[in-house]
Parts: structure tokens; sequence; C-alpha cells
């Protein structure tokens, strides 16, 4: 089989790609600056862009994953409200890409980032082997993705799969455990309010109990929240990644002390979390999951 082009799109960037589905492979890739505020012709040229660097096969059908919310039948942005591409809502961002890529793609398979995250790992990483998989990703904000024997499925609670869209005493889940959140409480406490998490992981590593209290109480409710989503699919692995999944020496502890009594599967950690989602795009695209 031929490789498969992807496109990747993050808050602050987009990736391109090559994967070759004998192996899952990634042979090429480019990966482009993304201002996520930009007009939507600067955010759909900067996608076009990143095509343009691969030499992707003509007529190709095209994985591309995005983050939520987006309507990943029909193409369309629904941002609002989420920080980004608020210029993508209400477009047909698959009619306006086509038009503007440089190899005229057969197909753009759409799905959501996270989705492709689990995917990928379940197909060439950390969870390879496993026939339930629950994927997270811990960055600027957290995406899940749910997969049983290769596919990817919506467990019913929560709301199609996205941990994000929960609440906590009345607060999005976002607004307690996240890039920003985490910076906002360890500024409150009288922490550098420009640290990032990071760096405040680092502190806590080296004894910082200011920075210990922060991340403790973020990752304690994410550990119950996440245990109680869990605790009905019943995956056989969790695979965390992201940005955050490099500090999991130090968060892991609270994130266990949350689900304590929830049946916890084992936890690994993503073997790629930036090459998992081109893998698992691509095997989107070859399975022709719509």
């Amino acid at each position: 089989m031929s490789v498969v082009p992807v496109l990747e799109i993050g808050g602050t960037h987009v990736s391109a790609a090559l994967v070759d589905p004998s192996d899952w492979s990634v042979p090429a890739r480019v990966r482009l600056a993304l201002e996520a505020d930009a007009d939507a012709d600067a955010v759909i040229g900067r996608f076009a862009a990143a095509a343009a660097g691969i030499d992707a096969p003509p007529a190709a059908r095209w994985g591309v994953a995005m983050p939520d919310p987006f309507d990943y039948q029909r193409g369309m942005g629904l941002f609002e409200g989420v920080g980004k591409f608020a210029a993508l809502r209400g477009v047909d961002v698959g009619t306006a890409l086509r038009r503007r890529m440089r190899s005229a793609p057969a197909t753009l398979a759409f799905l959501n980032d996270a989705d492709a995250f689990a995917l990928g790992e379940c197909v060439a990483g950390a969870a390879r082997g496993a026939r339930r998989c629950l994927g997270i990703t811990l960055g600027t904000g957290i995406g899940s993705g749910w997969i049983v024997d290769g596919e990817i499925v919506d467990p019913g609670f929560p709301p199609d799969g996205r941990l994000h869209r929960l609440t906590i005493a009345g607060h999005p889940l976002e607004d307690v455990v996240s890039r920003r959140a985490i910076r906002r409480a360890f500024g409150a406490a009288g922490g550098d309010p420009g640290a990032d998490v990071r760096g405040i992981a680092a502190a806590a590593r080296a004894g910082d109990a200011r920075a210990r209290r922060v991340l403790d109480a973020a990752f304690v409710e994410l550990g119950r929240v996440v245990g109680s989503c869990q605790s009905g699919f019943r995956p056989d692995v969790l695979v965390i990644g992201g940005s955050m999944a490099a500090s999991w020496d130090v968060i892991g502890p609270a994130f266990r002390a949350g689900a304590e009594g929830s049946g916890l599967p084992e936890v690994r950690i993503a073997t790629d979390s930036d090459t998992a989602p081109l893998i698992g795009a691509a095997r989107h695209a070859v399975r022709g999951v719509c």
C-alpha cells in the first residue's frame, strides 16, 4: 500500500507527514508554527502550506486530525469560546482546504486529534496489542480517545467521550486541570506567574511545597474524574500523552490517589505524543472511517 498523507493540527502548530502503513513508520514530516487567532484565510493557508511540504501521492485520501469542537463528518468548524480558531466557526474547512492544496486530495478524512493520538498509540505505540484503550493527552487542555479492537468508539460517558466537557463543582474541568489553570493557581499561591507547568513540576520535584500543593490539587481531581469515567469502560491500558506526560513522576501519584478504588488499569506513558496522532490519522484514512 502507498504511503498515506496526513495533517495534524494543534493550537500552535500544524504538521504534515507521510505514513507508511506497512510498518507505521513516518518517512517524511514537516511542522509549521500556527497562529490560531488569525483570520480563516490565513489559518487554512497555513494548513495548505504544511501539506505542500510533503510529496503526497496524487488524488490521495488524507487523514486530518483536528481539535474539538468540529463537525468531523462535514469538515465544518464549530469553534467558539475555546481560545483558538474562532475565525473557522461556520467555515467549511474541508472544501476551503481542498481548494488550497497543491496536490488535490480525493478525500479528507477528519477525526478528533485525541482520537488520533489514542489510535496511533494502539496501532504502533504504548498500547499496541491492547484490546481496550483509553488515551489521554495533557497539555493546553485535556484530550481523550477511547479505542476498542482498533476502532474509535463513544463510551457513552463522558459525552462523546470528551473529558474536557465535564465539570467539577460547577466549573469546566479545564478550569481546574489545564496549562492555564495550573499556571493561574501557582501564581495565586504566590509562585512565579510566568512559570510554565514543566517549571512548576521541576520545582515540586526539587521540594517546593507550594508547587507540590498546586499540582496535587489539580491531579487528584483529574484522577477522580478519569477513574469514574473509565470504570464502566474497563480499558486494558491507560496511555498518557501530551506535554505534561514528561512530568508524570511528579503528577502521577496524585492522579492515582484521586482514582483510587476505581479499578484503574495499567498506566503507560505514550511512546511518542507527536508521532501517534499522525499514525492515528493515517489509520483512520486507510480504514475509511467516517
